[in-house]
């Protein structure tokens, strides 16, 4: 009995294991080279949605990219073919035209892609239409973004950055991986069961985010200062103590999705005037002041201004003429009261070539990594230089150019007591647990000025906040500061009115200083009435939010 069991099951193995080598042999010689042929024409395409980028990060790690959500719409036409009722319904409530829509849909077999936001995908959902789904991402950049000038944007048709940071940390920020829709379909163009349509995520790429020395809450207070008053200019912060920028703006910016509308616009959106050169008027004071005092030249303590200056036949006017002049002023008044006639004597006898040694101290060295900036302009030494030359040389008008962003660099190392530390935009790159990959700040001050002559010249710059040309930018009730106005001469006319740039640049608190704020005001006309007051709200919002 059992004998007969065993060879029934041995004709059973038999059988089975001689089926399986008849089917083998069937698979490989008689239909293979068909199948093989039907496996291959299968087609796979994909279609690029977006491309992934590392963050650009605040000195606290907040990202100033990929905060806003959006949301794609993937219409797979393979499963809307024929069904007219449905697609008038998905292009009436997209909102684009329902026969360029059918069209799409009956010549592509590609996935259609829109971007919507989540009402509008809420709507779609609610209709239960076949062939649609959705991908829930985070836009680059958009309009609501701040700091715009330093992150840069990115060339839509190939997501490599263009300008600012995007650009010059592409390599790093570029990850080099992609989402996509997948598609897979038989030679007849109908997607395979279980396969068709899928969305193609990258896994374990290396993500790497460029932190900046920016602080993201500095930055969009200086943004609103500006906003609030529909202003065109700059404005840049600086930490005193390192060299590190913790806000730079450029005002009026852009939306990073138009770009295309200002390439010729008039009012230059995309041009970063933080970075860019402009005349600096009595803010080169400043300077004058510090030269008069490293040449031991000692300055007048009994001046007489009449509200101008003869040079030869030519006459150089104060900003006290219409008023009858100063009359007698010493260090401190002439530096408050902007008295050009006063800094005139000073700069003639303190002489060119050590005013533009002095300040030659202050304009070179400027470091801004990932940021595009212009050097200024400084006469040359050397040459002949006339007392008109020089009277214009010494109230900061002709010749004297100087971007916002080197000027808060002059003003933190006069607040620094005479250390002129390397100036920082870009802090580190870092990985996604925030680990240091590379270090880019550099951290290296130099002395260029005496402690005492940055201890008078302060003294100076606090007494014009309070009873000089600056008082609308009076901090007193928040530890006080100091500063200089500056109403900058450009040789333009427009419209039959002078061009003439508004500046303050000055520090805060007056103990210990803390930043550095520079406000420049394009066409502004007065520091003292248009600058001085922004460069208060500022700082006093810095203050009251303790940042």
């Amino acid at each position: 009995m059992i004998k007969k069991r065993l060879y029934i099951l041995l004709f059973f193995f038999s059988v089975s294991i001689i089926s399986l080598i008849i089917r083998f042999f069937y698979i490989q010689v008689q239909v293979g080279e068909r199948l093989a042929v039907s496996a291959t024409s299968q087609r796979i395409s994909s279609l690029d949605i977006k491309s992934h980028r590392g963050n650009i990060l605040d000195t606290n790690s907040i990202p100033f990219t990929n905060r806003v959500n959006e949301v794609f719409v993937v219409i797979k036409p393979l499963n809307l073919k024929g069904n007219e009722k449905a697609i008038k319904i998905i292009a009436n409530i997209l909102n684009v035209n329902p026969g360029e829509l059918k069209r799409l849909v009956d010549f592509k077999k590609e996935p259609i892609i829109y971007m919507t936001d989540n009402n509008t995908k809420t709507i779609l959902i609610k209709e239960r239409l076949p062939g649609i789904s959705f991908i829930n991402s985070l836009k680059r950049h958009d309009n609501s973004g701040i700091a715009k000038h330093v992150t840069g944007y990115l060339n839509k048709a190939d997501g490599i950055g263009q300008t600012g940071i995007e650009k010059s940390y592409d390599q790093v920020l570029n990850l080099n991986s992609k989402s996509s829709i997948g598609m897979v379909t038989y030679p007849s163009d109908n997607f395979l069961a279980g396969l068709g349509y899928r969305f193609l995520n990258p896994v374990n790429y290396k993500k790497l985010h460029v932190k900046l020395t920016l602080n993201y809450h500095i930055q969009k207070i200086a943004e609103n200062a500006l906003d609030k008053r529909n202003l065109k200019g700059a404005v840049v912060i600086q930490n005193v103590l390192n060299g590190d920028v913790v806000a730079m703006v450029s005002k009026p910016d852009f939306d990073p999705d138009k770009i295309d509308e200002y390439l010729d616009s008039p009012d230059k959106e995309l041009f970063n005037r933080a970075v860019a050169s402009y005349n600096l008027g009595s803010i080169f004071k400043t300077i004058v002041l510090a030269s008069a005092y490293l040449d031991n030249k000692t300055p007048p303590s009994n001046f007489y201004c009449p509200g101008y200056l003869m040079l030869g036949d030519k006459e150089f006017k104060c900003s006290s003429y219409a008023s009858g002049g100063h009359g007698f002023v010493d260090v401190k008044k002439a530096f408050a009261s902007s008295c050009n006639s006063y800094f005139i004597e000073l700069g003639i006898n303190t002489g060119i070539e050590n005013i533009l040694e002095t300040a030659k101290k202050f304009f070179t060295g400027i470091n801004v990594q990932g940021i595009e900036e212009s050097n200024g302009h400084l006469p040359q030494p050397g040459k002949y230089y006339t007392h008109g030359d020089i009277a214009n040389i010494s109230i900061g008008q002709g010749d004297i150019l100087a971007t916002p962003l080197q000027v808060s660099n002059i003003i933190a190392t006069i607040a620094n007591g005479g250390i002129k530390n390397t100036v920082n935009i870009v802090d580190c790159i870092v990985d996604s647990d925030g680990n240091i990959v590379k270090k880019i700040k550099k951290e290296e001050g130099e002395r260029i000025l005496p402690k005492e002559i940055c201890d008078n010249i302060k003294s100076y710059m606090e007494e014009v906040t309070i009873s000089g040309t600056g008082t609308k930018a009076n901090l007193d009730a928040y530890g006080g500061a100091g500063g200089k106005t500056g109403s900058a001469e450009t040789g333009q006319v427009i419209d039959g009115e002078r061009v003439v740039h508004a500046w303050f640049a000055g520090y805060f608190p007056k103990a210990n200083p803390k930043y550095s704020i520079v406000v420049f005001i394009e066409d502004g006309k007065s520091g003292g009435d248009v600058a001085a007051p922004v460069f208060k709200e500022i700082a006093k919002e810095i203050c009251e939010k303790n940042l």
